[in-house]
């Protein structure tokens, strides 16, 4: 793996065996246990791990693994969208496949990041995540498939249940896998899941019509 900073948030770049001259790639970010400073945790994370098919030798992702320093990814957003700039402008990125993915404090990451831009993302992948569902509408234009434990004692399942509808809702493109009997390890199942990336390697960017109505028309509703 390589590894860099980006002003000061730390991060790794898994490579593909066989690099292209553009590739897909993941933006992934990873949940509350693996915070801090020492990359040498976050290589140890599930998503790298045997038995996870973004560690297989034939995966074909960039993957780009940022580690938070902070509590939350939210305690480090705006850095956090200059780095998903960072990672669409990578010479070696094809931007028309730049998908997004996160688990559980990285879930809710994702879907954040996703609404707040997303013009970037071809895809997005959340796991065990929540969100604010009055904004699911930004995500219209990016296929969605978010992944949770039915018995998730730390996120509730109804977390991702409203933000699919939701975004559904408002013309969007969202499913649900609702993992019968599962906590809140909703990553593993995720992880080893060839139909998932074979499903995020088929979407691409959609073409932004320009915006005509007022996103920010909601005051009457929402406050």
């Amino acid at each position: 793996m390589e590894t860099g900073t980006f002003r000061d948030l730390k991060y790794l770049v898994r490579m593909p065996r066989e690099l292209l001259e553009k590739n897909p790639a993941i933006l992934f970010l990873h949940g509350a246990g693996y915070r801090g400073t020492n990359l040498d945790v976050l290589m140890n994370y599930p998503a790298f791990r045997q038995g996870s098919c973004l560690a297989k030798d034939d995966s074909p992702f960039l993957i780009f693994a940022p580690q938070c320093h902070a509590d939350t990814w939210f305690d480090l957003f705006e850095q956090l969208r200059d780095f998903a700039r960072a990672v669409c402008g990578d010479p070696r990125v094809d931007k028309e496949r730049v998908y997004l993915m996160g688990a559980s404090m990285g879930g809710y990451g994702t879907w954040q990041l996703g609404m707040s831009l997303p013009e970037l993302f071809a895809a997005m992948i959340p796991i065990c995540g929540g969100g604010m569902k009055w904004n699911a509408k930004r995500l219209a234009s990016v296929p969605v498939w978010a992944v949770h434990g039915e018995l998730d004692p730390a996120v509730a399942a109804e977390e991702s249940i409203r933000l699919v509808d939701a975004v559904n809702q408002a013309g969007g493109s969202a499913k649900l896998t609702l993992l019968k009997g599962v906590g809140h390890n909703a990553w593993d199942y995720t992880f080893a899941n060839q139909e998932m990336f074979d499903w995020l390697l088929q979407q691409k960017r959609a073409r932004r019509p320009d915006e005509t109505t007022n996103e920010f028309a909601d005051a009457d509703r929402f406050g």
